[in-house]
């Protein structure tokens, strides 16, 4: 139901009950007044002009493999193929994949640039609640698996497999990317390219993707080449690639931003079968760097969080050649072949390192520069790290299912022990910790986990009531969000018009206060009267009514 149908409804509940009066043709019944002698009630006159005005609303289109394509492509008589149902669709649609096996014969389409959403609306392509679709392009003869062509476009649940090139190939901008499984590709699970800019990779997972013969290029997540700027992964996974977990090598792209958070890269430079291979990198998260001509001068500015890097081939977290910015904070290394930590070479004078609150364990250890501002690390001053710092340093089910959200698994692997002397050690970076000082590595003992005793992480999505309600000039909204999530928050007239966006970011797991003042965005313009506030993230959304009062 759109924000129009759901805010007549509410209306029509409230306002409509109060007319009794039937009238068929020129007749009247139940001993009411002729219709031309009533008194026109001024909200009944609104509805009608609300409703009217509601002419095109969002639409659902379904695709299975029992469909076909000259289907209407509703539920009972589905669409065959993604391709059919995204010829039809406009922004604002969605599109609702069911479960099964799809085995395309060339490249799945997605928008261009002229078939794009816009922030408000997006194109929505859903795997159907509780089913998994999954794309195997063994009988593709080349190219990618599915191309993202188009801006803010939704595409979430589905599973690429067999590509012969990428399995998912980004070239548009500002689109949302989740709980999507690529693996077994022919080159990189998930490239971004062609000036791809500020997409969201939200909890997806890229593995044993290997370009034949020799494996040297395909990695798990690659945003490299001629990639854009601004591009965002959280809580994602890239193990067993032939090449790299994550490659931000660069050419000709320059000065470009990329942040990675909550994610684990683990096991790259070896094949399905466990064997290593030398042709691929084998490094966790490669951070940039060029070649040819200009090896030495491409700037890729990333920024690592939170995350995980362990059991790959090579190196962990590695400078390659990048001339950029690179930040590392709150990251555990642990067990890479060569070393956890490596900026060994020169950046841009403008450009800067910063290495904080990080834990490096079995490996021949960390390499810097002396440029690489290094601060409250394992290693300065030295601290010994051993096992009985951890829970756990057992990997069995790092690979294993994700929660039913969508987000990570709860392991005790890597997480600090209540006796560990890492915790309460660091300094302040941003981020969140719990106690008197952040703790070193990717997990604040005691916050936002269930595998220890106590979990901050909130249990729902919730939208409060404003307070206060009625108000003037200033309200507050409250809301909680279970999971990270693009969230859009607005304020509507009766009608249903956008009066103010209040929120339109992505935004971390937590409680949110949002201040609403009329006089700061509106001036004396607005009026006594009702409004709607409205929150949507990609699985949530909910409406409530305040009343402004002058």
């Amino acid at each position: 139901m759109c924000l129009r149908e759901i805010l007549c409804k509410i209306v029509i509940d409230k306002v409509i009950v109060k007319y009794k009066p039937l009238v068929i043709g020129n007749s009247v019944k139940n001993g009411s007044k002729p219709m031309n002698k009533l008194k026109p009630n001024a909200t009944l006159i609104l509805i009608f002009i609300f409703i009217l005005s509601a002419q095109i609303f969002s639409k659902a289109f379904f695709v299975s493999t029992a469909g076909n394509d000259i289907n209407n492509g509703t539920k009972e008589f589905p669409f065959a193929t993604l391709v059919k149902a995204a010829s039809v669709s406009v922004a604002g649609d969605t599109i609702f994949i069911r479960g099964g096996l799809y085995s395309p014969t060339s490249t799945i389409s997605l928008g261009s640039a002229s078939k794009s959403g816009t922030s408000t609306n997006y194109y929505h392509v859903l795997a159907y609640p509780g089913e998994k679709p999954v794309f195997n392009f063994s009988k593709q003869t080349s190219s990618d698996g599915i191309k993202l062509n188009g801006n803010y476009w939704h595409l979430k649940g589905v599973e690429v497999m067999y590509s012969t090139h990428n399995g998912i190939a980004v070239n548009g901008s500002y689109n949302l990317i989740e709980n999507c499984v690529v693996h077994d590709n022919k080159n990189t699970g998930m490239q971004f390219g062609n000036g791809a800019s500020y997409n969201r990779v939200i909890n997806c997972d890229s593995y044993y993707n290997f370009d034949p013969p020799s494996g040297g290029n395909a990695d798990g997540f690659a945003p490299k080449l001629d990639v854009g700027t601004g591009n965002y992964f959280y809580g994602c996974r890239a193990w067993q690639n032939s090449d790299d977990g994550w490659d931000g090598y660069l050419r000709p792209a320059d000065n470009v931003t990329t942040v990675i958070e909550n994610c684990w890269a683990f096991m790259n430079g070896y094949l399905k079968d466990g064997k290593p291979i030398s042709t691929g990198n084998g490094n966790g998260f490669k951070m940039g760097g060029g070649d040819s001509s200009n090896k030495d001068s491409l700037r890729h500015n990333v920024t690592i969080k939170n995350s995980l890097c362990f059991d790959n081939r090579v190196k962990g977290y590695d400078q390659n050649n990048d001339r950029g910015s690179m930040t590392i904070l709150n990251c555990t290394g642990f067990r890479n072949g060569s070393y956890n930590f490596s900026i060994p070479g020169n950046f841009r004078a403008t450009s800067s390192a910063t290495v904080k609150n990080c834990v490096s364990y079995l490996s021949p250890g960390v390499t810097f520069i002396n440029r690489v501002v290094q601060s409250n690390n394992s290693w300065n001053p030295v601290y010994n790290v051993s096992e009985s710092d951890f829970l756990s340093i057992d990997t069995t089910g790092v690979r294993g299912p994700r929660k039913a959200d969508g987000s990570l698994p709860d392991l005790k692997f890597l997480r600090l022990a209540s006796t560990s002397g890492l915790i309460d050690i660091g300094t302040d970076v941003g981020l969140p910790f719990s106690g008197k000082a952040p703790d070193l590595g990717a997990y604040e003992y005691g916050l936002v986990s269930s595998v220890n005793e106590e979990s901050q992480v909130p249990n729902e999505f919730k939208l409060e009531q404003n307070y206060p309600n009625p108000f003037n000039p200033e309200t507050t909204i409250s809301y909680t969000l279970q999971t990270p999530s693009k969230v859009s928050l607005k304020v509507y007239d009766l009608l249903g018009n956008e009066i103010a966006t209040l929120v339109n970011n992505f935004q971390t797991a937590g409680n949110y206060d949002i201040k609403f003042n009329v006089k700061t965005r509106h001036g004396a313009s607005l009026q006594t009267g009702v409004y709607f506030y409205r929150i949507q993230t990609q699985t949530f959304s909910e409406t409530k009514k305040m009343i402004l009062l002058k």
